[in-house]
């Protein structure tokens, strides 16, 4: 497990799961107000960088901004996210393509294909092509055994799930958020952001430890290993804190993202709910921690013990495979980018840079 520490807020908008790729760049179109930018060229040509920049001109001008980091390559940026001018510049290729819905009005496409030279790129079509196999190949493979590990894992939810007395955790969830959640004034309008706060990526799961500290200074820690609880415990507390008129941030499970959510945010209160386990370890000071297991009738579970045990070693080892393989793509998409790096006319890119910031005020 890798857990940055920053004083940034950095998420993830897609991630690979047992599904295959999900993301979350369409629910950020839709956000109230935003203003897209769509940045389309092909891999090694400046998109990561400019993005970059740009966040870092915003940090300079004192402007509150999200990084969104690519799974496949943590070091890279797939997007910036501006809060403070409701604006969003996100890498609009695959796989996690976006073309505009309203041109000009809510999005614009900042294309940077122009600054390739297609001539000196043609030489290289044959080996450019086999990479693009070969990456997507890998990536493939990468895919099965995470959707492999996935079956274990819910396989060992749903065994939890038959020890678990729901009724007690949802007068729990009751009692917690008249506790937390005071009641805002009438008329307060509840809204909710998407974001993944880890993801299985080439260096194994990342988990962005340094957004949670950004984001809140109390912490509520729900220990779980299989997720049956939190789940429930999760989705109550979502639904209390939209009923009461909060924004929050909603972090869905990076292995099952449309039927578990594994960390939330209330930002207005400096407040988090997050789940512990050994794919994303808390481990932070101060915090209200909460074993699930006083939900969970303990001797039923010890019915369950060998089948969890095996579920969590062949899960581990599995990802750890997952990881390896994408860490051979990312080593294709590497040289892949070679040869579009060496077509690339970099004083173009720092000409559409400059009009990016000119475009968000940042110039």
């Amino acid at each position: 497990m890798n857990a940055v520490r920053s004083d940034s807020v950095d998420f993830f908008l897609g991630t690979t799961t047992p599904a295959g790729f999900k993301g979350y760049f369409e629910p950020l179109r839709r956000e109230p107000g935003m203003q897209m930018y769509l940045i389309k060229s092909g891999p090694g040509c400046g998109k990561s960088t400019l993005m970059k920049r740009l966040a870092i001109k915003a940090e300079q001008k004192g402007e509150s901004i999200q990084r969104i980091h690519c799974a496949s390559d943590p070091d890279s940026l797939d997007g910036v996210i501006f809060l403070d001018k409701r604006a969003a510049i996100v890498d609009a290729t695959a796989p996690h393509v976006m073309e505009p819905d309203a041109p000009g009005a809510e999005e614009q496409v900042v294309s940077l294909y122009h600054t390739l030279d297609a001539d000196a790129l043609h030489a290289h079509a044959d080996e450019v092509k086999r990479l693009f196999a070969q990456n997507t190949a890998l990536r493939s493979r990468a895919a099965r055994y995470i959707a492999s590990a996935g079956s274990l894992l819910l396989d060992s939810r749903r065994a939890e799930a038959c020890s678990a007395n729901f009724e007690k955790v949802r007068r729990y969830v009751k009692r917690l958020c008249a506790r937390t959640l005071p009641r805002l004034p009438e008329g307060a309008s509840a809204s909710e952001e998407l974001r993944l706060l880890s993801a299985i990526t080439p260096k194994g799961p990342v988990f962005y430890r340094g957004t949670v500290q950004a984001l809140a200074d109390r912490y509520v820690v729900f220990h779980d290993d299989y997720g049956a609880v939190s789940r429930l415990l999760l989705e109550l507390i979502r639904a209390e804190a939209l009923a009461r008129g909060y924004h929050i941030i909603t972090c869905p499970c990076a292995m099952h993202p449309d039927d578990k959510i594994d960390h939330l945010f209330i930002p207005a209160l400096r407040l988090a709910f997050l789940t512990d386990n050994r794919w994303h370890p808390v481990q932070l000071p101060g915090v209200q921690a909460v074993r699930c297991t006083r939900f969970v009738d303990r001797e039923n579970l010890a019915g369950y013990r060998a089948r969890l045990r095996f579920n969590e070693r062949a899960a581990a080892e599995l990802l750890e495979q997952a990881a390896d393989l994408m860490a051979q793509a990312k080593a294709c998409h590497d040289e892949l980018e070679t040869y579009y790096r060496a077509a690339v006319d970099f004083g173009k890119v720092d000409e559409a840079a400059a009009q990016c910031a000119g475009m968000l005020g940042l110039a």
